[in-house]
């Protein structure tokens, strides 16, 4: 087995790192005295108005702002020819759902959808996701500095189909944090995460990480570059495989421990509406092995209320 890049394991605490470094010390915006300023029509403007979710990875990277809002996601996926399969494709059709019960807590319904799966061998899979829900709570949340902080967690229900590797173990629970800051109308997102199964023989434990940057060009272009990792911290004993399946799947591989994979890639987001953000991007494996990914392209809607 190759020895996996150590710098790729640090790539969003170092994102997170950056942005809690510029955040504060105390949360929350000072009173003003009788001799403060009045406030401006710039300061009334909440900075999170301009922000932007991040379209890869969307079931795990995910956004610290509070929102409501129904987003719906079509991914399609090619299978790197290394991969056990020789190949092939697979295309997601998926709908989240978040939902702000007060504008720091948000439910969430990160993962679910259908999936079809064409190998290079020339099986022909499909079948329905698992179900993943939870919170999240903004607990830093600076107006002033431009600046969000925000934990939560998930659970991933094992109710899909065995034929698409879905429906194993026992569930797994995915504890993550994530923050963002932002400079006028560039932004920086750094998303850290666990993934903890309840039967690590099914199903590997592993840390994924990511990092979002862009840059507001105008309503209707808004360009980002986007990177995330998953480093298996242990694994499990279910296929004899020797890497994992990033976000959609985990395959419980037994020979997969200490392996760190990786997509890199962009997009653009485009706001068509005061309510409507369109989502595309492409992002492509870099660190070998490259598994069941060799690249992938997703879009998305985000309607929100």
């Amino acid at each position: 087995m190759k020895p996996q890049p150590k710098h790729s394991q640090i790539l969003c605490a170092v994102a997170l790192v950056a942005c809690a470094s510029l955040a504060p010390a105390s949360a929350g915006t000072p009173a003003l005295s009788a001799k403060s300023p009045a406030p401006t029509i710039t300061d009334a403007i909440d900075w999170k108005v301009d922000t932007i979710s991040p379209v890869t990875n969307p079931i795990f990277f995910e956004d610290p702002v509070i929102r409501t809002e129904i987003r719906p996601i079509f991914a399609y996926h090619r299978i790197s020819k290394d991969f056990i399969t020789q190949g092939g494709d697979a295309e997601l059709y998926a709908l989240q759902i978040r939902y702000a019960v007060t504008d720091r807590l948000a439910i969430i319904a990160t993962q679910d959808g259908y999936m079809n799966i064409n190998t290079g061998t020339g099986a022909n899979l499909s079948g329905w996701m698992d179900v993943a829900l939870g919170v999240k709570y903004a607990l830093i949340d600076d107006k002033e500095h431009h600046f969000i902080f925000t934990p939560g967690l998930t659970f991933s229900i094992p109710i899909g189909s065995n034929e698409i590797f879905q429906g194993r173990g026992s569930g797994e629970w995915n504890i993550f944090a994530s923050a963002e800051k932002g400079w006028d109308k560039f932004h920086l997102i750094g998303n850290l995460g666990l993934r903890i199964p309840n039967d690590t023989n099914e199903q590997s434990t592993s840390l994924h990480y990511s990092v979002h940057a862009n840059y507001h060009v105008c309503q209707w272009f808004i360009p980002f570059v986007e990177a995330n990792g998953w480093t298996v911290l242990s694994n499990g004993n279910n296929l004899p495989l020797n890497s994992e399946g990033y976000d959609v799947f985990n395959f419980g591989s037994s020979n997969a421990g200490n392996v760190t994979q990786m997509t890199i890639g962009g997009g653009f987001r485009s706001r068509l509406a005061k309510n409507l953000d369109l989502g595309v991007a492409y992002e492509k494996a870099v660190l070998d092995p490259n598994g069941v990914t060799d690249d992938r392209f997703t879009f998305d809607v985000c309607i929100r209320f």
